[in-house]
């Protein structure tokens, strides 16, 4: 099982006994303020939207990289991060993450970002990474810029919030930028 190590961090690919936890995570309501898949009704609805995520994970060859992100002090659940590649001739991928609360404000998102792109660009070698973030999820947009993730546009009303139609930024680094040292 692939799992990739930060200074405080573990990023191992989740399994069905990460579901409880993920499932806590996705039912907190700042969690899901800037997220278009909603609060689960239920423990079974977060196990159908998970189960493509951990069929993935179980691939020879995997497309979409789903990670607990755990802290290595006591391995307590801090989140998720994934890598979702786009195919081999565009040679990219997007990222995605979601942290328990508790967790924001302390780097954690940042480092583990900042790990999926060495990941990505050294392991995987790819050409591209992209990101986008709901427009007033300033705190998702400020960890894009800080890994070196460049802004390249705003989409005009495309995800589908609880507060209504909200537009998005798009962030993307190339393997040729130079990224910060963190």
């Amino acid at each position: 099982m692939k799992t990739l190590h930060t200074k405080r961090l573990s990023l191992r690919l989740i399994t069905e006994s990460d579901l409880e936890e993920i499932h806590l995570l996705q039912s907190i309501p700042e969690v899901d303020k800037y997220n278009t898949l909603g609060i689960p009704k239920d423990f079974e609805e977060t196990k159908k939207v998970m189960a493509p995520l951990l069929a993935a994970n179980q691939k020879e060859e995997i497309d979409y990289f789903t990670f607990a992100i755990e802290q290595k002090l006591d391995n307590e659940f801090v989140g998720l991060i994934a890598l979702v590649l786009n195919g081999k001739k565009y040679n990219g991928a997007e990222v995605w993450f979601k942290l328990y609360p508790k967790f924001w404000g302390k780097g954690y998102a940042t480092e583990s970002l900042n790990k999926i792109l060495d990941f990505g660009f050294d392991e995987l070698k790819l050409h591209r990474i992209g990101a986008g973030c709901a427009v007033d999820n300033k705190a998702s947009a400020r960890v894009l810029e800080k890994v070196g993730m460049q802004y390249e546009g705003r989409q005009r009303k495309i995800l589908p919030l609880k507060s209504g139609w909200s537009d998005n930024f798009e962030y993307a680094i190339l393997e040729s930028d130079e990224r910060p040292k963190l």
